[in-house]
């Protein structure tokens, strides 16, 4: 037997509820419904709980909770003409618990747990709208990806989280003020962990204004044979199995996928690692497409001036990288700008109007520049009115952009100064480190690139000229790769990869929406491709860009012309990024 919640409405508005059901399972897990006169489910094999004199229901009029009810059977008359339908109840949490190695936050099983409502909505449908609740238990950091991986295989869609981090990120003000049942404390060292509760029905029966209707109060279920969804034990595949990572520390944030995506992507990051390894940071690929796969705007630089005698004095890595990159986050539906040098702004807008017509980019994306001044400078670009609770981007990322280095100018490979060509970019990956909800990631090749601060150290030891070059800026996240174009690609096969991993997306979704919404397979087309890169650089050719230390055209690499091994590089990532497990 496993516990249910009741709902009753009336005929009228039967198919309708089914609906939302079926639209939002992970809160409403839809287990039998009745028909009409026959509201206790004897054929589905629901068994009321035994008679008790404390209330069982609430009953609704017009949206409104206007009573506390022990039974129903006072109410036979109307039930003839109402459907009641069994919604599977919390999966046994504390049952992961006990599988994880986790003991008990009650043992008795006396308190409640809290359940809160949160800001996220529920897919609608003909009248149904209501935020989703989530319950929380706080868990210890050592045991979380043990615990999420319990209780996904113990709960299928219902067991796993909807979110991992500040209560905040969900609309939560408070935990001490759960808007059902007992608060529960998160003690220091331990992440809150949310799932989805089917107490979110409650406000779907208030929401849709039924003259009369009746639900299972918080705490109070009826236990029913309806056969669970629990996967049997050694059933579960590298594709259903989550990972959870670490991805913002400000606010906390943790993001989940696949063993079989991550996996995937940890293929991507060594590929285009090639020749540069001694500055890979392990998993930065992954964190940063994860924190990437969150964001909702995103704010691009790419630019490295090298050429002193010639017009312009961009070096060809890093345009293509960032360009794919900004399709690809273009097809998922994100607001995505480009910040580059003043000097640079009339080239990139040509470039970018050019991979439009192209076919390269869907749409025209803003290039912006910025000229630096001050950090309240800095801080009123990234945030509307300057306020630091409204940033206007949520991810910044450099693809072969030059760094500053620790005495202030900016060099090339080679230890010339550069400064007078490079606007202070960099201003905004230093304030975004101040500003709550802002990450930032940044893609280079040789360590002398913004963001890679975080590997300088690495840089000084290992790179010709380092203790001159290393740029003394951090990213959150820094992607080594053996070109940064290279990284750029890595970072949208990456996102790729995400999207396809089923865990991923429903973390995203929160469990509220259908899984696949029709015509949402529109970002598997902006996947980088050896065409896409070939008009890129015929773009790069039309505009007189030349190749600089690690560009694209009049190199060799391993004897091959560099264009040669550049497509090869391109196909692999994709290769991988399609191949099927």
């Amino acid at each position: 037997l496993r516990p249910a919640i009741l709902v009753v409405l009336p005929r009228s508005l039967a198919p309708a509820f089914e609906r939302f059901c079926q639209a939002n399972t992970g809160p409403l897990p839809l287990l039998g419904q009745s028909e009409p006169e026959k509201w206790m489910l004897p054929a589905q094999g629901a068994i009321s709980e035994t008679s008790t004199s404390r209330p069982q229901f609430w009953k609704y009029q017009s949206g409104a909770c206007t009573g506390s009810l022990t039974s129903l059977e006072q109410f036979s008359e109307q039930l003839k003409d109402m459907v009641a339908f069994l919604l599977g109840s919390s999966f046994s949490l504390e049952e992961a618990l006990e599988e994880a190695g986790l003991p008990r936050r009650d043992p008795a099983g006396h308190s409640q747990a809290g359940a809160y409502k949160t800001t996220v909505p529920c897919a609608t449908h003909a009248g149904f709208c209501c935020p989703l609740v989530v319950t929380m238990r706080p868990i210890p950091k050592d045991k979380l990806e043990r615990l999420v991986r319990a209780s996904c295989s113990l709960g299928g869609e219902q067991g796993q989280p909807v979110h991992i981090g500040d209560p905040e990120l969900l609309g939560i003000k408070e935990l001490s003020k759960p808007d059902y049942g007992d608060a529960i404390v998160c003690p220091p060292g331990e992440v809150p962990v949310f799932w989805p509760s089917p107490l979110t029905s409650l406000g779907a029966v208030s929401s849709c204004g039924a003259p009369l209707a009746f639900a299972s109060m918080p705490g109070c279920t009826v236990m029913t044979d309806l056969k669970d969804a629990k996967a049997p034990a050694g059933s579960l595949t590298p594709e259903r199995i989550p990972e959870v990572h670490h991805i913002a520390q400000d606010p906390l944030h943790y993001s989940t996928a696949s063993v079989s995506a991550s996996q995937k992507i940890r293929e991507l990051e060594s590929i285009s690692n090639r020749g540069i390894g001694h500055l890979l940071c392990k998993d930065e690929l992954l964190k940063a497409s994860l924190s990437l796969s969150h964001a909702r705007s995103v704010l691009i630089t790419t630019g490295f001036p090298t050429h002193f005698n010639h017009e312009p004095p961009e070096e060809t890595d890093g345009p293509p990288g960032a360009v794919a990159l900004a399709a690809f986050l273009q097809a998922l539906e994100k607001e995505v700008a480009m910040i580059v040098d003043q000097r640079a702004w009339s080239l990139h807008q040509k470039i970018v109007e050019d991979a439009v017509e192209q076919g390269v980019l869907k749409t025209q994306i803003p290039i912006l520049t910025y000229q630096g001044g001050s950090v309240e400078a800095a801080q009123a670009f990234l945030c509307k009115d300057g306020d630091p609770q409204t940033p206007r981007f949520d991810h910044l990322v450099a693809i072969e952009r030059t760094g500053r280095a620790a005495d202030g100018n900016y060099y090339n490979a080679r230890k010339m100064n550069i400064k007078h060509l490079a606007d202070p970019i960099d201003d905004l990956f230093l304030a975004a480190k101040k500003i709550p909800g802002i990450s930032s990631t940044g893609v280079g090749d040789g360590g002398n690139e913004l963001g890679m601060g975080k590997v300088k150290e690495a840089v000084r030891r290992h790179i010709r000229n380092g203790d001159v070059i290393a740029c003394d800026v951090e990213a959150d996240f820094a992607v080594i790769a053996g070109v940064s174009n290279w990284g750029g690609y890595a970072l949208a096969c990456a996102l790729y990869l995400l999207h396809s991993c089923d865990i991923h997306r429903q973390y995203l979704r929160k469990a509220v929406g259908p899984s696949r919404a029709p015509g949402d397979q529109a970002w598997m087309q902006a996947l980088p491709s050896v065409m896409k890169e070939e008009k890129m650089l015929g773009i790069l050719v039309q505009h007189k860009v030349r190749s600089g230390v690690s560009g694209v055209v009049g190199m060799e690499v391993d004897g091959l012309p560099f264009h040669d091994t550049h497509a090869k590089m391109i196909q692999k990532l994709v290769d991988v990024t399609t191949a099927r497990v």
